[in-house]
């Protein structure tokens, strides 16, 4: 589970570069372009940078995801497939997940973005749900618990009376693309694993307008709102280091 300064050195240069693509990537969701458009874009990127779209094939045996980008559009919480059919308009909000392998290891991040103008309503969860993100990410330090991190970002959604997808969570990453521990955006203080220097964890709360019931879609990896409320996912990479915690990507 844990990763050696080198390693974590390693992790640190795929995660510059996975950052810079995912932005440049949001750059270019506007009105009148597809999410294959944008899953094409990044998995060319990555390539470009000597790395490998580490989603993209991800999975069982003959049930692989067919790309390197989730474009989770509105209501979908995570794991939207890029299509070309799939064309965005305005004030549509999408969220972007990226993985990537560089150099044997794995980083992994993900933004929910607006699409042209969006609703009061929608700025605020992506706010919010981000806000989390930072105050999560606080909580990882040396000697403290998962459930330090769990506690942190459902206080953020249960203050502002938001929907927590508690079927997903947060995990390690690094040697692969998911380990162990799972990091839930529910939770309670002290409870859980040990956070220790050279533990790399990916932090990714999931919040929605509505309720946490979540189906997956007939694709068997689209995972949607039950009662359709919009959704949104922020994610970074993180380094539980001596001197507090490290934001990889």
């Amino acid at each position: 589970m844990h990763k050696t300064q080198e390693e974590i050195e390693k992790i640190r240069e795929g995660g510059k570069i996975h950052t810079r693509i995912l932005q440049q990537t949001a750059k270019l969701a506007k009105p009148g372009i597809s999410t294959w458009e944008l899953n094409a874009f990044a998995e060319a990127e990555i390539l470009k940078a000597g790395g490998r779209p580490s989603f993209k094939g991800y999975g069982p045996k003959g049930h692989q995801f067919p790309a390197g980008l989730c474009t989770s559009l509105n209501s979908v919480v995570v794991h939207g497939v890029p299509s070309k059919n799939q064309v965005l308009k305005e004030g549509d909000i999408l969220g972007l997940d990226i993985g990537m392998e560089y150099k044997g290891l794995y980083t992994d991040t993900a933004i929910t973005v607006a699409v042209g103008n969006i609703t009061k309503e929608a700025q605020r969860l992506l706010e919010l749900t981000k806000k989390a993100l930072s105050i999560g990410i606080e909580q990882a330090r040396i000697g403290n618990k998962v459930g330090d991190i769990s506690a942190a970002v459902q206080k953020v959604a249960d203050d502002n009376h938001l929907g927590i997808i508690r079927d997903l969570v947060g995990h390690g990453v690094g040697h692969a693309v998911h380990e162990d521990p799972q990091v839930p955006n529910y939770g309670k203080k002290g409870a859980g694993p040990e956070l220790k220097e050279g533990l790399v964890i990916a932090i990714e709360p999931m919040f929605t307008l509505g309720t946490d019931d979540i189906f997956i879609e007939d694709d068997g990896w689209t995972v949607t709102t039950r009662d359709q409320s919009l959704a949104a996912h922020f994610e970074h990479t993180v380094a539980i280091t001596k001197n507090g915690p490290e934001i990889l990507t």
